[in-house]
């Protein structure tokens, strides 16, 4: 009888990794911090609801300064004027130094950790993205190009010289935010401009959204759990004939894949995954669900992605993953 049970239990977990390779997905990703990037799309979507607008995230924008792309979090484009917003998640008390350079505690006791003044880093962003609009012919007036710097997290405990500056959204104002209205914009937005602005004419703001979705930006990686990685798609790995499959979806071709869920195929055979992608077309945005395009691939079939601000690229297997958006 023992001996029966102990035969069970080896032929589960054989069946197990055989055909339901990668389940324990909450384990798996329970390493992976995506608090930053989660942030990013869930300030953006509140910031297109409130305002009826578009929002941009993960705008890699060049910098002929530093000679390279910078890193924005967020763009948001209104009718009347484009804003720059730089997400801080920062905890617990934040003050500033004689140089303007914000500090706050880190996970370490009494270690505080340096960052240089958000409020000029901002404000610099604008900048290189309103020369960076002009160089492709979007050229708007003065003022209506600007940064802002907001503070999502309720337990971030800013300094009275931190608060009073205009650019700095604090938790309560953005946790109360409200649009008037009348103007579509809230007192916040409002009471950085000095004097009106008008409407932007009817051409300009479709040549700033595709503008702005043509430019280059990070890959975004959806995975379950409601996890988002903004980052670099590598490549995928798995068996040859699988990766002979999918030599074709590479970004000059194709804007986004998702990954629908497993399918077996024959009595005793592997389990199979289902990837759907779209094939790029540089002359409009989005994609018709006629021209999605399906492979078949092994469950154990890998992504290997680089998320922001890691040194190291990772594996994640197909199980796991959702959609990845592939940028231009």
């Amino acid at each position: 009888m023992w001996v029966e049970i102990l035969c069970g239990l080896v032929a589960y977990k054989i069946i197990q990794r055989v055909f339901f390779a990668g389940g324990d997905d909450a384990s798996y990703l329970a390493d992976l911090d995506s608090s930053h990037s989660d942030l990013c799309f869930a300030v953006a979507s509140r910031l297109e609801k409130l305002y009826a607008s578009r929002c941009f995230v993960g705008l890699r924008i060049p910098d002929p300064d530093a000679g390279e792309r910078q890193h924005i979090d967020v763009v948001l484009v209104t009718k009347r004027e484009v804003m720059v917003v730089a997400i801080k998640n920062f905890s617990g008390f934040v003050e500033a130094d004689k140089d303007g350079n914000w500090s706050c505690p880190t996970d370490k006791k009494r270690k505080q950790e340096i960052f240089p003044n958000p409020v000029l880093e901002v404000n610099r962003l604008a900048a290189n993205l309103q020369s960076y609009l002009e160089q492709r012919g979007a050229k708007l007036p003065d003022g209506h190009i600007y940064g802002r710097v907001v503070l999502p997290n309720p337990n971030c405990r800013p300094s009275y010289t931190i608060s009073i500056q205009p650019e700095v959204m604090l938790y309560d104002q953005w946790k109360d935010l409200k649009t008037d209205s009348k103007s579509g914009l809230s007192a916040w937005i409002k009471g950085a401009f000095t004097g009106s602005k008008s409407d932007m004419q009817d051409s300009v703001l479709p040549n700033l959204h595709f503008i702005l979705s043509s430019s280059p930006m990070w890959d975004r990686l959806e995975l379950k759990g409601d996890k988002n990685v903004l980052g670099e798609f590598i490549e995928f790995k798995g068996r040859h004939e699988d990766i002979q499959l999918l030599k074709n979806l590479k970004r000059s071709k194709v804007s986004r894949f998702i990954i629908q869920k497993s399918t077996l195929f024959g009595g005793f055979g592997r389990s199979r995954v289902q990837i759907l992608y779209s094939p790029r077309d540089y002359r409009a945005e989005g994609t018709s669900s006629s021209e999605w395009k399906e492979i078949s691939v092994k469950q154990y079939t890998e992504i290997v992605f680089q998320p922001l601000h890691s040194k190291k690229a990772r594996k994640f297997k197909l199980s796991s993953v959702v959609s990845v958006t592939l940028s231009a």
